[in-house]
């Protein structure tokens, strides 16, 4: 079993920047694929970047892509989010996940953590 803290979130301005961090309890880390989703007011829950076990893959939804950029670190046992030039429109609660396998999918993902607010001002 997997648990997942994730930090980092808060308000910026747009066009700023903000770095979120997911920090995973056990030993298992490097066997999950993990992911990043959003869930802003009123919407669904939506991928935003997942990375394979070892950072060799990544993929990203198409409105973040050359924005924000997944990275992981096993011997930390952190997942990170760099997202730069930041919009109003990545306000949201930010999610970390953990999946057997590379998807975009939710309910392909096993553990979740409690996210964080993400919050752009115009």
């Amino acid at each position: 079993q997997v648990q997942l803290v994730e930090s980092g979130g808060g308000l910026v301005q747009a066009g700023g920047s903000l770095r979120l961090s997911c920090a995973a309890s056990g030993r298992t880390f490097s066997s999950y694929t993990m992911g990043w989703f959003r869930q802003a007011p009123g919407k669904e829950r939506e991928f935003v970047a997942a990375i394979n076990r070892f950072g060799g893959v990544t993929t990203y939804q198409n409105s973040v892509k050359g924005r924000f950029t997944i990275a992981r670190d096993n011997a930390k046992n952190t997942l990170y989010l760099q997202m730069n030039s930041l919009t109003p429109e990545d306000t949201a609660v930010y999610y970390c996940a953990a999946a057997k396998s590379v998807t975009t999918t939710g309910s392909m993902y096993d553990y979740w953590g409690q996210g964080t607010q993400v919050t752009v001002s115009s």
